[in-house]
């Protein structure tokens, strides 16, 4: 068993030499024991009803695949969640592994603050012209690799906080799609965690964003992605790069 060191990326109001004030960059390295490693993959779905998000989901997939395989290799617990797609998981041996799990009663709750975030997807975000949503997704993307002996699947947050305490995990990281969506406000993910105390960081490398960049602040895709994961790094937990797990 191994540990991890991750290098975590946050940044904090500062001041300069003449008092004014600006944000300041910060990397510090955390080690962690590779049996208290956690990472979440956020809603890896099968299909989606933004072509767009399909096309850079499959971007993620492989290098996801190997960073989840060396993870899982050292130690670190690997937890599926696939929102809305439950029903399809109920007989898959890593979901009845989490169901036994005795549950524990999250805190509750500690306030955060909850600035706008800095782009506008109030046209729901599709760069490929789609409007219209709906359910289009019924399991996790069968090329993200699950191992049925060591994985877990949930999308409840109750459930994997419940998981997370039994087993004394000191950090989870959190991967997939959409960082300024289901990355930021599923009952797993990073607003739920931070609320609870939970050590919580962004895989920043292995992420997209719902965005159009038709919409404000008028920036490509990928800038758009790049100012989320910077209001995440400002806001609420660092980042990193999948390298450190690699």
């Amino acid at each position: 068993m191994s540990d991890f060191i991750l290098n975590l990326r946050q940044w904090h109001v500062a001041l300069d030499d003449g008092g004014h004030t600006y944000w300041q960059e910060k990397t510090l390295p955390h080690t962690v024991p590779a049996n208290k490693l956690a990472i979440l993959i956020c809603d890896m779905w099968d299909n989606h009803w933004s072509r767009g998000a399909v096309e850079r989901e499959a971007l993620l997939i492989p290098p996801m695949n190997r960073v989840l395989a060396a993870a899982r290799a050292q130690g670190a617990q690997i937890i599926h969640a696939p929102s809305e797609t439950m029903d399809f998981y109920a007989n898959h041996p890593a979901r009845q592994r989490m169901l036994a799990m005795p549950p524990i009663t999250p805190p509750y709750g500690i306030e955060h603050a909850d600035p706008p975030l800095p782009v506008d997807a109030s046209d729901q975000g599709s760069d490929t012209g789609e409007t219209t949503t709906y359910k289009a997704w019924s399991c996790q993307h069968p090329d993200v690799v699950i191992d049925e002996t060591l994985d877990l699947i949930s999308d409840k947050g109750s459930e994997i906080y419940s998981y997370l305490e039994a087993n004394r995990i000191e950090q989870v990281l959190i991967m997939g799609v959409h960082t300024n969506m289901c990355i930021l406000n599923r009952s797993f993910a990073i607003k739920q965690m931070v609320k609870w105390g939970v050590n919580i960081a962004l895989v920043r490398d292995l992420t997209d964003t719902m965005y159009n960049p038709a919409m404000p602040p008028y920036v490509s895709h990928d800038e758009g992605t790049r100012l989320v994961v910077e209001y995440i790094e400002k806001f609420w937990c660092p980042s990193l790069l999948s390298a450190d797990l690699l």
